[in-house]
This record gives structure tokens, C-alpha cells and sequence, in this order.
């Protein structure tokens, strides 16, 4: 050792502070001194490594000065060539002659040497402002890297530089903001100089690769000695019936003087940093979709979340079997600090001109992602698959899981949101992002083959559910209470067993509706809902075949049975349009989103809007219920004109009727009565059991197919109608007619062709002669528009005139 020190120290009164604070820390006791070689190596190779530096950053100022001195010297050179272009063309002006020589020469210049000055001048100007803006970019990332160097050294033995190092960062932040704006400048103006931008980026990027870990794990280093995260003892306590337990303390709100600067500073640099990295991509990303790209996270609330979300995951473990006590933590975690976020973090935000971010959104934002992610790792995937590791037990003890925690997910999401709402920020359906963030069901958004499993296990429980309420058959025939309530104030007539279908298909959508993406929300409603309509189509279509099958619809309580199913198709039918007029089910109507192939996440930005009821998500559904209605409603009309027709054969057989001559006592025919009473009587069974709009259908269908029955039976039968039997025809028809009185005012506008043909036999002998020779004009003359003119001639030949 005495090799080592020769000299003795100078007096104490020439050593400064600094260093008699140094040499008492580090030579305090015989050890030390024993370690005073070593000491004195590292303080020699330090100050080395210094005077090392010092001499590379004299070199480099040297290079960037010699550099500038060259573009300089070029500078001066182009404009004094310039200089002496411009008094060579003076001089020639001045002294240019008259005659055709001196013309020729002034358009040699105007038109030659005059656009080629210019050119000159203008490339030499931009290598001027070349030159000028590469010098100034040199000497801001000098300043910059220089500044990052000295952040390097805080934890050094300088104090000085301990102290300064945050001064240093955010002047090192600075500069990059203005380096930023001169980036953003040249991109615009200057778009051919990308080599010059691509080299400040490659730069510019390797200062923030040293600035924001150094930045974060300051910030990390803060948060601990603050306390943070906080015990969670307090947060897992019983909470009062104000909702909010009295005792949490925020550590953050107990923060003063330098401590609080201290942390205020990080903060201030660290959104200062986002923000400046959020302008350099939006920038680089010119051209692209850069609304996907440049959204993150708010590091300063990740940097809280993510600590406490950890120091979560030791009680989430305990509790798998148990998942409403997970839900139950983070709700209360996020719920007693979201307001601080309000108070104490946002103005520092705003002070740093980070636009477009709300610390109360960030930090429940953040606290559900930190769920979903637990629920993604740890949860689902003991749920999705119960028979490889047992823990869920059977079967369908895990389907009950799976819908118990879909439930909590749910009810967790609705009280999230309005926690959010509560600061005035509304959740949109338009807003997919927000309601994204905000949702512990965005597990489903990378998982489509949970969101399947998830829509398989509802729809399972849902029919296993229906299949007890369409066994009972008094759900059949007792009517639904209070239909007219619907837009359209109609009775449906409709049996119970609709509306509880409709019940279970409501309770679909419901969980359909806190899906976070649209493209979601239609997959699941596809699956899940989709199937609970066809089933409730295959009931009513098992139903009316059984009814056809028994009794071929002539017995009554057939023609109940069937009307009832019309009844509850047409009311879920009615049910299903006015929710497809809501704006979530216009959002999710379009087609596209179930294109084979693609993933939930890949079609989540493939929303366009949807134009026609045609891409309503329920459109086809509702068109098999319409189909279904006509086609039932139109054999319910055959099976009562067959019916009708057996009952009136003789009369329309009898052709001699029709010339004899009328009784006295005569009002119908009497092969005519039973026939209509048995129309009367199916009818009014139709009209008392069968909705009004459908049975305006059927009755609609009875009057055409009685219609073309005795127009082709009698009067295209070859009978000879006499004044009698004209008159016989014309009373019995006026019977017909009233039968179907009750239910419109010109029941004969529904009997055309033989109104018609009875207005044919009525005329005199002298209009239908002269009608031989007009024909087609004649016929729109006498408002016959429904018979051709050859069954307009075979009527008025069998026209017989005994006077």
C-alpha cells in the first residue's frame, strides 16, 4: 500500500464539499481504507472513460463543423457563380444592338439562358435549406444524445448529476419535440429528402429506446416507496352499506412536497414521452389506418394497474370455483380509486397535451383488461374443457359453471359501465373501441371458439328449457295477455307458448347486447338465437301436419289447432319486425359479418351500413313465418271451398233450374241452403279461433275459389238460362253475397267473373245482339273487364228470351 499512495493528501481547506463529502463516505473506517487501491483504479478508469468521451464528442463537433464549412464553401461558390452569371447578362442587355442580331440575342436569354439561371438558383436554394436544416437536426440530436448520456450517469458518485437528471430528461424531451417539428416540416414540404428523416428516426429511435425504460423504471422505483400498490387487507374487508369502505387510503393522495414534485415530474415526462411517440407514428403512418396503430394504453395508469392487478392474482387463485369474489375484488378495487384518477392525474395529463385520454376511463379500463386477461389464462380454460382435468365435474355441472360466470362477466360489465357513465362519458354502440376496453367479455374477441361454445351452452339449456313448456298443451290454447300492447294495437289471438319463446329469445339478445363488438354480438345471435326460431317453426309445422293428418282439417278442433299456430306465428312475426326497427339490430343485420373463415377480431372493423330490410339479421326468419302463415291460411280456404263444393254439387249440376220459373214462396234454392250453412258455420269457427288479418286472407280466398266454382260449374256449363232462371241465379248469389256482408261493404267486387256474368244475362235482348258486333270495345263499354270476349259470347248464347 505504500507503494500506492507516496504523496501525502493536500489540506482539507483546498478540497471542495463534494469532495470531503466523497472521501468521508468512502474512507470512514480501517476497511475502507484497506479498499483504497481499488478506490482509486476505478476513479482512474472512470475519469478515463470521461476524457475518452470528451475527446469523441471534440471529434464529432470537428467532423459536423468541417461538414458545414464545405456545404458552406459550395454555398458561396454556386452564388458567386450566380453573381457573375447575372452581371455577364446585364452587360450583354445593355449593350445588345438594333437589327434582327440584337432581337435574336434577347430571345436567346428569355428563352434559353434565362430558365436555366433559374433552375440553378432554385437548386441551390434547396441545397442551401438542405444544408442548413441536416446542421441543425446534427446539432439537436447532439444535444440530445448528449443529454440521454448524462440521465446514464445518475446513479453515478456526482450528486450533481443525481440531482439534474430529471432536468436533463425532460430537456432532452424537449428537444425531441422540436426535433419532431422540424421531422414533420420536411416530410410535408421536402418529401424527397426521406434519407435525411430516415437517419434523425434511426437516432432519434435509439435515445428513446434508453429514455423510456430509464423514465418507467424511475416511476416504478417512486410507486414503491410511495406504498403501491396498496394492501389489499383493507380493499377485502367488509364494506359498509355506503357502498365505499371508509378506511382505503390512496397513497397517492398522501404524497408531499419534493416527493410529490418528484413524481409529478416522472409523470409529466413520462406522458410527455407517449405523446411524443403517439406524433412520430401518426407521422411515420401517414397513408395508413392509423387510428388501429396508434392507440395504447396510458403508460402512467399501466404502470398503477398493472402492480395491484398482480398483487390480485394471489387471491384470484383461491377463488376459481368461486368467481363471483373475483368480480367482487376488482369492482371494489377500481370503484374506490377511480375518482382520484379524476383529481390528482388528469390535469397532469392535460398539462401534457396528451389529447384523447381520460385517466377514470384508462384506469377502469386497465383494471378490466388485468381481469379478462386472468380469466383468459386461469378460468376459461378449466371451464371450456371439464373432462381432461375434472375440476368442474361433470358434464352438466360445467355447462351451470359456464352460464354462472357468463352472468357474473355480465352483471360486472353493466356496473363498470356506470362507473364510466357517471363521469358523463357515454358508451355508444357506434363507440366499439370504449365499450372494448371497458368489457371483461372482450376474452371472447381473440376466442371465437369460446364465443361458439359459449352460444352452444345457452342454446342447449334454452331448449332443454322450451322442451317442458311445448309438451304442455294448455300452453296451447290459453291466449297471450294483453298482444294489442304491440304498435300495430292488434288482438293475435296468439296461444302462450309464442310468448314464452319469445321470452327465451329476449334473454339471447340481452346477453347479446353487453357483447363489446358488433361483429360479435351478430355471430352470437346467429348461433344462439337463430336456432330458438327454426325450433318454434318445426313445433307450429309439427302441429298443423299432425291436425292435417288426423282429420284432413274438416273436424273443428283441427281447424282450431291450426288457427292457433297461425295465430302465435303471426304475433312472434310481428314481434320479431318492431325489434329488428331498433338500432341494434340494424347495426348487426348486415350478412357480412358471418363470413366464413374469418375470425371475430379480423371482421371486427368490416362494419358498412345496412341498407334495406332484406339485411335485417331476423329477414329470413321472418319471411319463413310469412310463408308459413300463407301457406296454412290458404289450405285452411281449400279445405272449406272442397267442403263447400261437395255440399253444393246437385246445384251446380242441376241445369235445368235455370228454366223453370220462379215459385212465390222461392228465396234460395233449396240444393243451395246446405252449402251455405256449412260455410257459415267453418267460417265463423275461422273468424271467432283465427287472427283478423290472417282470417281476411282466408275469407279473401274462399270468395275467389266460390268465385271460379260456379262460373266455370254453371254459367260456362252449357245452360240455357231462361227469365226465370235469371232471375233464380241473381237471388240466389244475393244470398251468397250476404254471407260475406259481415266482413267488407261490396262483397260482389269478390265474385268478378260471375257478377259479371250475371250482369251478362241481365241485359236486354237488344244489348246483346248488338254486342255480337262490338265485342271487346262493347264489353269495356259495359264495364265487363274480367271475361274474355269468347266466355262473354258463350254467356250471351246461352241467354234465352222467351218474349
Amino acid at each position: 500500500m505504500d507503494s500506492v499512495v507516496q504523496s501525502p493528501l493536500p489540506p482539507a481547506s483546498d478540497l471542495s464539499p463534494s469532495i470531503l463529502s466523497f472521501l468521508n463516505t468512502k474512507l470512514r473506517t480501517n476497511h475502507n481504507l484497506s479498499q483504497a487501491p481499488t478506490l482509486l483504479s476505478e476513479l482512474q478508469a472512470h475519469c478515463a472513460d470521461l476524457d475518452q468521451a470528451l475527446v469523441d464528442l471534440n471529434r464529432s463537433l470537428g467532423s459536423s463543423l468541417l461538414a458545414y464549412a464545405s456545404v458552406s464553401d459550395r454555398a458561396h461558390g454556386f452564388l458567386g457563380l450566380i453573381s457573375s452569371q447575372l452581371t455577364s447578362l446585364q452587360s450583354s442587355t445593355r449593350s445588345r444592338s438594333s437589327g434582327s442580331h440584337g432581337e435574336g440575342r434577347v430571345e436567346q436569354v428569355l428563352g434559353e439562358e434565362l430558365p436555366a439561371l433559374a433552375k440553378e438558383v432554385a437548386r441551390v436554394e434547396s441545397v442551401r435549406a438542405y444544408a442548413e436544416t441536416a446542421v441543425k437536426l446534427q446539432t439537436m440530436i447532439g444535444d440530445i444524445e448528449d443529454a440521454v448520456s448524462s440521465t446514464m450517469q445518475k446513479n453515478s458518485w456526482k450528486h450533481s448529476v443525481k440531482q439534474n437528471s430529471e432536468e436533463l430528461r425532460l430537456a432532452a424531451i424537449k428537444t425531441l419535440k422540436l426535433t419532431e417539428d422540424i421531422l414533420t416540416s420536411v416530410t410535408k414540404t421536402h418529401p424527397q429528402w426521406a434519407h435525411l428523416v430516415s437517419a434523425v428516426d434511426h437516432r432519434v429511435d435509439r435515445a428513446l429506446a434508453i429514455l423510456r425504460p430509464q423514465a418507467i423504471a424511475d416511476h416504478r422505483a417512486l410507486l414503491t416507496s410511495l406504498g403501491w400498490p396498496p394492501p389489499l387487507s383493507t380493499l377485502t374487508s367488509s364494506t359498509p352499506a355506503s357502498g365505499r369502505s371508509n378506511d382505503v387510503q390512496n397513497p397517492l393522495c398522501t404524497m408531499q412536497g419534493d416527493v410529490k414534485d418528484q413524481y409529478c415530474e416522472n409523470f409529466f415526462a413520462l406522458c410527455s414521452l407517449q405523446e411524443l411517440q403517439r406524433r412520430r407514428k401518426s407521422r411515420q403512418l401517414e397513408g395508413y389506418n392509423r387510428e388501429l396503430a396508434l392507440y395504447q394504453p396510458l403508460w402512467v395508469i399501466e404502470e398503477l394497474v398493472n402492480p395491484i392487478a398482480l398483487a390480485s392474482q394471489r387471491h384470484f387463485s383461491k377463488w376459481i370455483e368461486k368467481p363471483e369474489f373475483i368480480f367482487a375484488l376488482v369492482y371494489k378495487i377500481t370503484r374506490d380509486y377511480v375518482d382520484s384518477m379524476d383529481e390528482l392525474l388528469q390535469p397532469l395529463v392535460d398539462e401534457a397535451m396528451l389529447t384523447g385520454y381520460s385517466c377514470r376511463e384508462e384506469w377502469i379500463s386497465g383494471m378490466v383488461s388485468s381481469l379478462s386477461t386472468y380469466l383468459a389464462k386461469e378460468i376459461f380454460p378449466k371451464y371450456a374443457q371439464p373432462d381432461e382435468d375434472g375440476v368442474m365435474g361433470t358434464q352438466e355441472q360445467a355447462k351451470t359453471y359456464w352460464l354462472h360466470l357468463v352472468d357474473l362477466m355480465i352483471s360486472f360489465d353493466k356496473r363498470i359501465k356506470s362507473l364510466i357513465e357517471h363521469s358523463g362519458i357515454l358508451l355508444s354502440f357506434e363507440d366499439d373501441g370504449n365499450f372494448v376496453k371497458a368489457s371483461s367479455l372482450n376474452v371472447f374477441c381473440d376466442r371465437p371458439d369460446w364465443l361458439d361454445l359459449w352460444a352452444e351452452i345457452e342454446l342447449s339449456d334454452i331448449l332443454d328449457k322450451l322442451k317442458l313448456e311445448t309438451t304442455n298443451e294448455r300452453n296451447w290454447t290459453v291466449k297471450v295477455q294483453g298482444a294489442g300492447l304491440l304498435s300495430d294495437a292488434e288482438d293475435h289471438k296468439a296461444p302462450v307458448i309464442s310468448s314464452a319463446y319469445l321470452q327465451y329469445l329476449s334473454s339471447v339478445i340481452d346477453h347479446c347486447r353487453s357483447l363489446p363488438r358488433i361483429s360479435m354480438r351478430s355471430r352470437f345471435l346467429r348461433l344462439a338465437g337463430g336456432p330458438i326460431i327454426h325450433k318454434f317453426l318445426d313445433c307450429l309445422l309439427f302441429r298443423c301436419q299432425e291436425a292435417e293428418g288426423l282429420t284432413a282439417l274438416t273436424d273443428n278442433d283441427a281447424l282450431i289447432k291450426v288457427a292457433d299456430c297461425i295465430n302465435a306465428a303471426r304475433y312472434f312475426e310481428s314481434v320479431l319486425k318492431e325489434w329488428c326497427e331498433d338500432v341494434f339490430f340494424l347495426e348487426i343485420g348486415s350478412n357480412q359479418y358471418d363470413q366464413p373463415g374469418l375470425s371475430v377480431s379480423e371482421q371486427a372493423g368490416n362494419v358498412d351500413p345496412v341498407e334495406g330490410p332484406e339485411n335485417g339479421i331476423f329477414y329470413k326468419d321472418i319471411v319463413k313465418l310469412e310463408e308459413f302463415r300463407t301457406e296454412w291460411a290458404e289450405k285452411i280456404s281449400v279445405v272449406i271451398l272442397r267442403g263447400f263444393d261437395a255440399q253444393c254439387r246437385d246445384y251446380v249440376k242441376n241445369r235445368r233450374q235455370w228454366q223453370e220459373k220462379v215459385e212465390d214462396s222461392w228465396a234460395v234454392s233449396k240444393y243451395l241452403v246446405g252449402a251455405l250453412d256449412y260455410l257459415q258455420g267453418k267460417v265463423s269457427v275461422v273468424e271467432v279461433n283465427l287472427n283478423a288479418v290472417d282470417f281476411v286472407g282466408v275469407w279473401r280466398s274462399l270468395a275467389g275459389g266460390i268465385d271460379r266454382l260456379f262460373f266455370s260449374g254453371i254459367l260456362m256449363s252449357n245452360a240455357k238460362f231462361h227469365d226465370g232462371g235469371v232471375e233464380r241465379f241473381g237471388s240466389d248469389l244475393e244470398v251468397l253475397f250476404g254471407a260475406f256482408g259481415a266482413w267488407c261493404l261490396r262483397p260482389e267486387g269478390f265474385f268478378p267473373r260471375v257478377s259479371e256474368g250475371l250482369k251478362l244475362l241481365k241485359m236486354g235482348e237488344d244489348d246483346l245482339q248488338s254486342s255480337l258486333a262490338g265485342e271487346e270495345t262493347w264489353l269495356k263499354e259495359k264495364g265487363i273487364r274480367h271475361l274474355s270476349v269468347a266466355e262473354a259470347e258463350k254467356i250471351v248464347k246461352s241467354r234465352v228470351f222467351t218474349s
